[in-house]
């Protein structure tokens, strides 16, 4: 994928199975973040920063979407758990994860294996990729996506 370019057409199923594409986001900005697993420690920081800060977020006409390969029901739990405001995808089976080449090799406690690579595409009102934030910081990744200049 290459910045100013239109990001490729995504279809999926939110937490309630409900369709949701890129086209449900034409003329608002789209902050589409890729996380590995619901209920692990860092997706809870990154999650409840995004939550913390959805106002801003969306007062700066951003709207905020979470992809990962847990299951809607999953993703409903996840959801009423931290109280999150807005929607996840679930991509079981890798569909959008592989489209948007963020499966890949990870390094754990000395330990290799494949899994998602935490990342975050920012999607102008357009369809086209503004940024991409590689390894975003959970704690203060609202922050990341606020102080990206859309320009």
């Amino acid at each position: 994928m290459e910045l100013g370019k239109t990001v490729p057409q995504f279809k999926g199923k939110n937490q309630n199975g409900e369709p949701i594409s890129l086209n449900d986001y034409k003329g608002k900005k789209l902050a589409l973040y890729f996380y590995p697993k619901n209920n692990t420690p860092a997706c809870n920081v990154q999650a409840c920063n995004l939550r913390d800060h959805i106002s801003e977020l969306k007062t700066a006409g951003i709207e905020v979407v979470g992809v990962s390969m847990d299951s809607e029901k999953k993703h409903q739990n996840f959801i009423e758990k931290f109280n999150l405001p807005f929607s996840l995808i679930a991509d079981e089976n890798k569909e959008i994860i592989e489209q948007f080449e963020v499966w890949g090799e990870k390094k754990f406690m000395g330990k290799t294996y494949d899994g998602i690579l935490r990342t975050t595409f920012l999607i102008d009102e357009n369809g086209n990729l503004k940024h991409v934030i590689k390894k975003p910081k959970t704690k203060v990744h609202a922050e990341e996506i606020l102080n990206f200049d859309w320009k």
